[in-house]
């Protein structure tokens, strides 16, 4: 049977091409890719040696909640230009927080509004100032509770976002 091997890309609609072309890197340190030759402002940016991010600027309206997610290799300097950007947004998900499996999970708004999710290994070392913040949850291993009491879907103490890696 045919499956899904991995994520290629995740596309973006933004603005402001240009203030989220600076926002990604700049500040999240992605490097821009040519994009094909399209009739619409569009910018790809490369992830890692397999994955993408493209922005198209078009004037649909962001999800509140849907996001894509983002492994950085240094979380206290992204929560840093984070916080002095504003950026980060703890309504729909809740506040900075280590995961249960040890990650830590973070939500910041890229200048069109696009929520983008931003989480680093267990193993990645993060300072304990950060934890002193009032935009970061203290309780280890808390999660975010919708109050909905719906619980559907496969849940597990083995849960993660990096299995098989």
């Amino acid at each position: 049977m045919a499956r899904v091997v991995r994520i290629n890309h995740a596309t973006l609609v933004v603005e402001d091409l240009q203030a989220a072309v600076e926002f990604y890197r700049d500040q999240l340190g992605l490097e821009p890719l040519p994009a094909f030759d399209l009739d619409f402002p569009a910018q790809f940016f490369r992830v890692n040696d397999d994955q993408q991010i493209h922005l198209t600027e078009w004037e649909d309206t962001p999800s509140f909640r849907g996001h894509v997610c983002l492994e950085v290799d240094d979380f206290d300097t992204i929560f840093d230009r984070a916080k002095a950007l504003d950026a980060i947004d703890t309504r729909p998900w809740g506040k900075v927080r280590r995961l249960p499996d040890g990650a830590m999970q973070m939500f910041i708004r890229d200048p069109s509004g696009n929520l983008v999710e931003i989480t680093c290994r267990p193993e990645c070392p993060v300072s304990d100032r950060i934890f002193d913040d009032e935009q970061v949850e203290t309780d280890p291993g808390a999660l975010y509770n919708s109050g909905r009491a719906d619980g559907r879907g496969d849940r597990g103490g083995d849960a993660s976002l990096y299995h098989g890696e």
